[in-house]
């Protein structure tokens, strides 16, 4: 059973890892946002050389483990660039940059499943390309990209966890030092689970409902 008093006791320890587990959604998010956007871009609109490149960026990082990449950049940035990232930005910067790959196919999977009918109307009409994009082609892709988006970033929060491999105190960290300090892992570990569980099981109900309400 679980010592409520005793996980209490420890709870500023957990409740500081859980803030630094937020932190880097936010700033990976923010970043995988941004990063998406320009990805997409650069393979729907842009020449041959920028699509080609979008495409295997898309490509690299689906394909390379996180944690290998997590490793890269702290291990070998400095060494390649002379330039030494804390654990905290090294896991932050590179969790966005896998996520500006995954966000992207998702939005582009969202602009491809808008009719092309739809687009070859408003052409016929005498609509602009911009305005096509603005008031039919977006918004569509848009509400069909919510539910993939949203529950990717329910996998984004669980490889938060990934970055106590390089020393990054988020929640998972302070579960296993505690654990550790204490001997009593049981207790800590399955604290954690327990918070992922709470704050992720909320999120996917919101997810498979969107689903659902899709034509």
């Amino acid at each position: 059973m679980l010592d409520s008093a005793f996980l209490w006791k420890h709870s500023d320890a957990l409740f500081s890892g859980l803030l630094v587990t937020l932190s880097i959604l936010g700033i990976g998010g923010a970043i995988a946002i941004a990063g998406g956007t320009i990805v997409l871009v650069a393979r729907l609109g842009m020449g041959s050389l920028m699509r080609r490149l979008a495409v295997g960026y898309v490509v690299f990082f689906r394909t390379t483990p996180e944690v290998i990449l997590i490793f890269w950049a702290y291990y070998c940035i400095p060494f390649v660039f002379g330039q030494r990232l804390t654990g905290f930005w090294a896991g932050s910067i590179t969790l966005g940059l896998i996520g500006a790959a995954y966000l992207s196919e998702i939005l582009r999977g969202g602009i491809e499943a808008v009719p092309r009918g739809q687009r070859d109307a408003a052409m016929s009409l005498g609509l602009r390309t911009y305005a096509t994009w603005r008031c039919i082609i977006l918004p569509q892709a848009l509400r069909l990209s919510v539910p993939p988006f949203v529950n990717y970033f329910t996998e984004f929060l669980k490889n938060t966890t990934l970055l106590a491999a390089i020393g990054v105190g988020d929640l998972a960290l302070a579960a296993f030092t505690l654990g550790g300090q204490t001997y009593r892992h049981f207790e800590f570990l399955t604290a954690i689970a327990i918070l992922f569980f709470l704050m992720i099981l909320p999120v996917s109900i919101f997810a498979r409902t969107l689903e659902k309400r899709q034509p």
